[in-house]
């Protein structure tokens, strides 16, 4: 179907000049409402407004101005001899094309202290119903919601027109943008009525794919990413990819895993992540250091391992990284020299996140199962020294304080059940994902071997028998964190006492299944 006159009224207005001026050089008429007829005319394109379309002014300040049967009707009208005559006789044209985008309502909601008055204000009338119109009518009726796609757009009409394929593109497209549109409405609404409520009755998520991935966890599975645009702030989804091979479905879980951890520390830190587990973590006064100490932890386990980073990577850093082979580095950022380095390892995937200090906006962990969804808070607790309590007769001194509270930061981050060991801020041993606990105590401590020796020990649940500390003491472990809770609590602190252990409770669980 020839395109003969275009209707144009976007929010973003990013290459709607251009696309008019590709337009009208195709002798289509552009018709348009509001700032987009004056941006459109100050650039010398020839407009029709709205107005004189429907010969009725725009009212109630703008919020009445496209909602009348000389739009819609010429949208929606079918190029059958019947609705062409109906259309005809109510002195309504054709439109063939309807480029809209809505008034920019998620992120007004997101700027500080918005009022109720500007949220509403915001709340876009006639684009979706514009947009809705065009794309039930897609055989006849090109819409356009997104200004990537003008280029596309205008090269098919001049190659011919466009066909059903793309047609069906751009309503598809069109529908998945007021649906989006609609999901920020009404949780937004939501949290009005529900305050500080995280789970609606009606739990609803918009995510745009981000990208087609080779294949899933294995390559009989195929799968893609989606990125949740109403989540700002650095994390895996936001970051930027500067360098390497296409990232895979077992990258972006363990990037996330990776940075997750790294995030906790105030001191500058890195991360060494292996199937989701932490296989290295330390703390240094720089990074490179970090990330020696880090890799010393399980150098075997490293290998094609993912290295997150809390501060931006130098180009020492970058050297010695480039020593073993890696999957993929997240950082806040990298100079040039380091960039440079790690742009010369064949494949290797380098992204950024910028400052990590803000935390992103994401607060829940989402998970599917066959038939539902399982949504919880995100596990951002932290430990706080006033509300650490000693259960034994003997105390730990200040510097195992602040190793059991790295300990435990780690252990949060590992499967459970889950034991670590962890001696001068770095991990010496991890047991994870075992069926009892003590075995992962088994594996934590053998994988440390005599760096046990005045080292301590985290479990991220309580210890349900005294068997945990026994072993433990043989290993040469000085002092335990764990949450308590047990029946059998008094037990293993008497285990402690008789090994001359400090033991302290958290009163906080850190499951990750």
């Amino acid at each position: 179907m020839p395109v003969k006159r275009a209707l144009i009224s976007v929010s973003d207005k990013t290459g709607v000049v251009e696309f008019a001026r590709g337009l009208t050089e195709l002798g289509v008429e552009i018709i348009s409402t509001g700032g987009t007829a004056g941006a459109l005319r100050e650039a010398g394109i020839p407009v029709v407004s709205v107005s004189d379309v429907t010969g009725f002014p725009e009212i109630l300040d703008g919020r009445v101005k496209t909602l009348h049967p000389a739009v819609h009707g010429g949208i929606l009208a079918l190029r059958t001899d019947e609705h062409l005559k109906q259309i005809k006789e109510h002195g309504i044209a054709p439109v063939d094309l309807v480029a809209v985008n809505l008034y920019p309502f998620r992120e007004t909601v997101a700027r500080p202290g918005v009022t109720l008055a500007e949220a509403i204000e915001n709340i876009d009338i006639g684009g979706p119903s514009m947009v809705r119109s065009a794309a039930k009518n897609y055989r006849y009726v090109l819409v356009v919601v997104n200004p990537a796609r003008y280029g596309e757009i205008l090269a098919a009409l001049r190659e011919g027109g466009p066909g059903e394929e793309l047609r069906l593109s751009l309503a598809g497209e069109a529908f998945a943008h007021t649906a989006m549109y609609d999901t920020a409405i009404a949780a937004y609404f939501d949290g009005l009525v529900n305050p500080g409520e995280m789970f609606p009755r009606v739990f609803n998520i918009s995510v745009e794919r981000a990208q087609s991935l080779r294949y899933g966890e294995n390559p009989h599975q195929k799968a893609a990413f989606y990125r949740d645009p109403a989540v700002s702030g650095p994390c895996a989804g936001n970051a930027v990819q500067l360098a390497g091979k296409e990232l895979s479905y077992n990258n972006i879980l363990d990037l996330n895993a990776a940075l997750e951890l790294v995030r906790e520390f105030d001191r500058p830190a890195a991360v060494i992540i292996k199937h989701n587990n932490p296989c290295g973590c330390a703390c240094a006064p720089e990074p490179a250091e970090a990330y020696r100490r880090a890799l010393e932890a399980d150098p075997v386990s490293a290998f094609g391992g993912i290295v997150a980073f809390n501060r931006p990577v130098d180009a020492a850093t970058a050297e010695e990284m480039a020593e073993i082979f890696l999957e993929a580095v997240i950082a806040p950022g990298y100079d040039e020299e380091a960039l440079a380095v790690l742009q010369k390892r064949a494949g290797l995937r380098v992204l950024a996140t910028g400052d990590q200090a803000c935390g992103s906006t994401d607060r829940l962990d989402m998970r599917k199962v066959n038939g539902g969804l399982l949504v919880q808070e995100t596990d951002r607790e932290v430990l706080r020294r006033p509300e650490l309590k000693v259960v034994t007769r003997r105390q730990p001194d200040e510097e195992e304080l602040a190793e059991l509270i790295f300990a435990m930061t780690v252990v949060k981050h590992v499967k459970s059940n889950a034991i670590v060991v962890a001696r001068g801020r770095r991990l010496i041993g991890v047991g994870a994902g075992q069926m009892n606990r003590v075995g992962s105590a088994r594996i934590a401590l053998e994988q440390a071997g005599t760096r046990a020796m005045g080292a301590v020990l985290a479990s991220d649940a309580f210890f349900p028998f005294r068997d945990t500390v026994d072993e433990a003491s043989r290993a040469g472990i000085t002092a335990i964190i764990q949450p308590g809770g047990s029946v059998r609590d008094d037990e293993s602190v008497q285990a402690a006492d008789e090994h001359n252990l400090a033991m302290v409770f958290t009163g906080m669980r850190h499951f990750k299944h």
